[in-house]
């Protein structure tokens, strides 16, 4: 079975308890080789699920802490091609699931079916594609996931139509990707009536597939909130700052603040 569907089965709480933790990072950041480190000490400090970041010169969606991140580790010299030699033996000390979370243009380049056999091979789990809409996935790429036993992770935001949220939760496979918010990564501090009203409404749809949010998730109110209905969260920008300002070492302090 694949890691995330087994994560998900074997050891998500109910609701309102003890959510899963994802974290976000980019990879070759904030020095080159910290990549590997990074990953050991998040899962040495009990987080559940991680996303490692492959920079990108416009991450659209991105927020300004990520994109100085993604720039900073692109000027660090970090490419596709390093990051799949950085991660060759991560499964001899990491067992909990790996995501990538990318843009399709640097997959494109990189050759998406190249690119899912390399990930296979170091034993990542998934992948994020935020601008991979999902009648392109569907008629183009799916086979070579499927071949290559990848899960796609698809995004929803509150402004998405419950018909589109069926579709993306018909094809899905491990779980759902819920934005929280229209705005960039790092934007917000907070979660308001509106974003609560999305949680709830989504909770009310009884999806098959779990859901995870992301965008926003900074402290432990904001994880607790975002838990409260959703079986887990993503925590990205605050966690890239503290890096920033805490290095590696820092680590295991950024996880007891929120858990």
């Amino acid at each position: 079975m694949n890691r995330i569907n087994k994560l998900f089965t074997s050891t998500v709480p109910p609701l309102g308890a003890r959510g899963l933790l994802s974290l976000y990072f980019t990879a070759g950041y904030p020095a080159l080789n910290d990549t590997v480190h990074i990953i050991q000490e998040l899962e040495k400090n009990g987080v559940d699920m991680i996303e490692i970041g492959l920079p990108f010169s416009d991450p659209l969606a991105d927020g300004p802490t990520i994109q100085e991140s993604s720039t900073i580790a692109l000027e660090n010299g970090m490419t596709s091609a390093l990051l799949f030699e950085q991660l060759a033996t991560i499964r001899q000390t990491v067992q909990i699931p790996l995501l990538i979370m990318g843009y399709l243009n640097p997959i494109l380049q990189f050759g998406v079916e190249k690119f899912c056999q390399q990930c296979v091979q170091v034993g990542i789990d998934g992948l994020i594609i935020p601008d991979l809409p999902l009648e392109i996935y569907q008629q183009e790429y799916q086979v070579i996931f499927e071949k290559y036993h990848l899960k796609n992770i698809f995004l929803i935001t509150p402004q998405t139509s419950d018909e589109r949220i069926r579709q993306i939760d018909a094809i899905s496979n491990s779980f759902i990707y819920m934005v929280s918010t229209a705005s960039v990564t790092g934007s917000q501090t907070g979660f308001g009536e509106e974003q609560m009203a999305y949680f709830e409404r989504i909770t009310k749809m009884q999806l098959n597939n779990p859901q995870v949010i992301g965008f926003g998730i900074s402290d432990a109110k904001t994880f607790q909130q975002a838990t409260t209905h959703q079986q887990g969260a993503i925590i990205g920008s605050a966690f890239i700052k503290h890096l920033t300002a805490n290095g590696v070492d820092g680590i295991g302090d950024f996880i007891k603040k929120i858990r």
